[in-house]
């Protein structure tokens, strides 16, 4: 079975802020593939289903978005891995999260190493005790007046980035497809380039298709969970 993990924190009130890029590209990449996050299981949204490959068959795909906030998104990750047939996290793991070092927009994908400052993906590490976990980072970048790098990531995207965040998160989810069907080092080689923002009509519209799909599941998964609380 292959993992995707999107970090991010739970929410209405962090949905569209620039931390919650990985469960964006989650989403995006779920809605895809019609796998709907509609199940709560492991401290997570978490939905599961079966991806048609290249060759003719089919994989075992699970999305996985913790409902913990984000320094604590290990746990759910941990219990996941304890429960799921995932064999061997390193190569069937894939946890995607925004980056402030890299440009916006820009993808980088690795097969393993540091936090370099995330603390999702820093407790991901600590909990499972290992760090060569394949990640997908996704430029947000620094910003460009005096403000504290926890206020900017904690604040939504620009409307000019919300321009083009739309073609950017649909290659993003291509990238991910690229990892279940062509491996993480062609993936690597594919998506690890310089590029701009994408303004591709088809590539925005069909994100933008996807996001109210995933708002929509999003609200019913909360109205669920509020209702589960007061019961």
């Amino acid at each position: 079975m292959k993992l995707v993990v999107g970090l991010g924190n739970p929410g209405p009130r962090y949905a569209k802020t620039r931390h919650n890029a990985g469960f964006r590209i989650a989403e995006c990449f779920a809605a895809r593939h019609a796998i709907a996050l509609d199940s709560e299981r492991f401290g997570a949204r978490f939905g599961r289903g079966r991806i048609a490959t290249q060759t003719g068959g089919t994989l075992d795909v699970g999305v996985l978005e913790p409902q913990e906030f984000m320094n604590r998104s290990g746990d759910a990750v941990a219990l996941a891995l304890s429960k799921l047939p995932v064999e061997d996290p390193s190569r069937d793991l894939l946890v995607t999260l925004d980056d402030v070092d890299l440009p916006f927009g820009r993808l980088r994908l690795r097969a393993g190493g540091g936090a370099a400052g995330h603390k999702g993906l820093a407790h991901l590490i600590e909990r499972l005790g290992r760090d060569d976990l394949p990640r997908l980072r996704f430029g947000i970048g620094r910003p460009l007046t005096p403000i504290d790098v926890v206020d900017w990531v904690l604040q939504r995207f620009s409307p000019e980035e919300e321009q083009v965040l739309g073609g950017l998160v649909a290659t993003a989810a291509d990238s991910i497809d690229a990892w279940l069907g062509e491996g993480l080092e062609a993936a690597m080689n594919r998506f690890n380039r310089a590029g701009g923002p994408s303004e591709n009509p088809v590539r925005i519209e069909e994100y933008r298709s996807i996001t109210k799909k995933a708002a929509l599941a999003r609200w019913q998964y909360q109205q669920r969970s509020d209702q589960n609380k007061e019961g």
